[in-house]
């Protein structure tokens, strides 16, 4: 029997969603039917997204692709969430308490995005969810691995230490910068297939240069040859707007602290449900466990106020609504780009054509070095950029979020300009 007190703490938990957006209840919402490119050129509705993000404004963050902030909402249901398991007894409050409500986020999570909810765990992050895919897959000596030379460092990373270890063979192809031809990209994969070939890693949205990868189209050839495909969408959810069983993909790997805006430290992982038996868990769990979706989640201890305030932000995403979002993120690729483009002196990396690409891009201009620019930004202008220095390009990668404001990105645009016009100051 819960006390009161338990009862409150319990009941706040669950309903708080319903409270997820403060700061749209003085601000009137477009109408359901508007079409998603007229919200986005919305100021007033965005001021109101702002608003519920408690970002310093004295810097400018264009980095969120690497972690991006928590609205209020979320940071409230986090604290809420901590204080409560810390006021009982926390063997009371996770384990009898509030680990049981994480199978309403998962339930919710699944619905938004089209799944079974026995197909998905929730993790700590994409490299989390992405590593139990690498690892949990029987390979022998002299199996390979086909993936990219642009797929992200650490899972390239996964699959070098089992080649050192194991024996296997890591197959890399490259893709053209940018590429805009779905159909090639999909040739370039088929004609590295081997015989030997077991699995294939893709990113669904590059991260060095905001490509959008065809998704579908390399899950279908793939298919027909009978290789598994695990999908990077780190950058992809809660970016672009699918669900995932569209994609045809076998596993599909995220960090919820990106464009979810869920809290630092949470991640997702899809298992096709048939593919849930044969997949190891990275930690061990025990043989009753073996066709459960939740034996990837064996890890001991869980940050049970986390996990639950993902709840707030999914929230807070289908308040602002998967086309809106894409729209304003496009838009705002669009107004610190386009000004760029016209000198002459920066090269996009990236497409500029929707199908291509969302919310990021990364830039290079001509002559200057990408690392000193980067350096420059962030300690004379206090603008946090990512640098990339790749083997086959360099330049900044760009990515503002819903929170960015127009007077933000005009600034960084003003910015690097005169960097284009007059160059980096020379060094002492």
């Amino acid at each position: 029997m819960l006390d009161r007190r338990q009862f409150i703490g319990v009941m706040g938990a669950i309903t708080a969603p319903a409270f997820a957006l403060p700061a749209f209840r003085s601000t009137p919402l477009p109408r359901r039917d508007a079409p998603p490119d007229d919200v986005a050129r919305d100021e007033d509705y965005w001021a109101a997204v702002q608003a519920a993000f408690t970002v310093d404004r004295s810097v400018l963050n264009l980095n969120n692709g690497g972690v991006s902030p928590a609205p209020l909402p979320v940071q409230e249901a986090v604290r809420r969430h901590l204080d409560f398991c810390n006021t009982m007894p926390p063997p009371v409050a996770l384990w009898r308490m509030l680990e049981p409500q994480r199978e309403t986020v998962r339930s919710a999570l699944a619905a938004h995005w089209g799944c079974d909810p026995e197909e998905l765990a929730i993790t700590r992050n994409a490299s989390e969810s992405l590593q139990i895919c690498q690892l949990g897959t029987d390979l022998k000596a002299g199996d390979e691995v086909l993936t990219t030379t642009q797929d992200y460092p650490r899972m390239l990373t996964t699959f070098k230490q089992r080649e050192r270890r194991e024996g296997i063979k890591l197959v890399q192809v490259k893709l053209p910068i940018p590429a805009e031809d779905n159909a090639a990209i999909v040739r370039l994969f088929e004609a590295a297939i081997t015989p030997r070939t077991r699995l294939m890693l893709i990113s669904h949205m590059v991260n060095i240069t905001g490509q959008i990868m065809p998704v579908r189209d390399l899950c279908d050839m793939a298919r027909t040859r009978n290789i598994p495909v695990i999908v990077d969408g780190a950058h992809a959810f809660a970016h672009l707007d699918f669900k995932i069983p569209d994609l045809g993909c076998d596993y599909y790997g995220v960090s919820l602290h990106k464009w979810l805006f869920a809290p630092h430290g949470t991640g997702l992982l899809y298992v096709r449900r048939d593919r849930v038996k044969a997949l190891w868990p990275m930690m061990a769990a025990d043989e009753k466990l073996d066709d459960d979706i939740r034996k990837f989640e064996e890890i001991g201890t869980h940050p049970a106020a986390q996990h639950l305030a993902i709840a707030e932000a999914l929230a807070f995403h289908q308040a602002i609504g998967g086309p809106r979002k894409l729209a304003r993120m496009r838009l705002l690729r669009e107004k610190w780009s386009a000004p760029l483009r016209a000198t002459g002196k920066a090269r996009l990396h990236t497409s500029m054509k929707p199908e291509f690409s969302a919310g990021i891009a990364t830039v290079q201009l001509d002559g200057i070095d990408s690392g000193a620019l980067a350096d420059q930004l962030w300690t004379k202008h206090h603008i946090l950029v990512t640098p990339i220095k790749h083997a086959e390009f360099e330049g900044v990668r760009v990515t503002p979020s819903v929170y960015t404001t127009m007077p933000e990105l005009a600034r960084f645009v003003r910015v690097m300009l005169g960097i284009i016009e007059k160059g980096l100051p020379a060094t002492p």
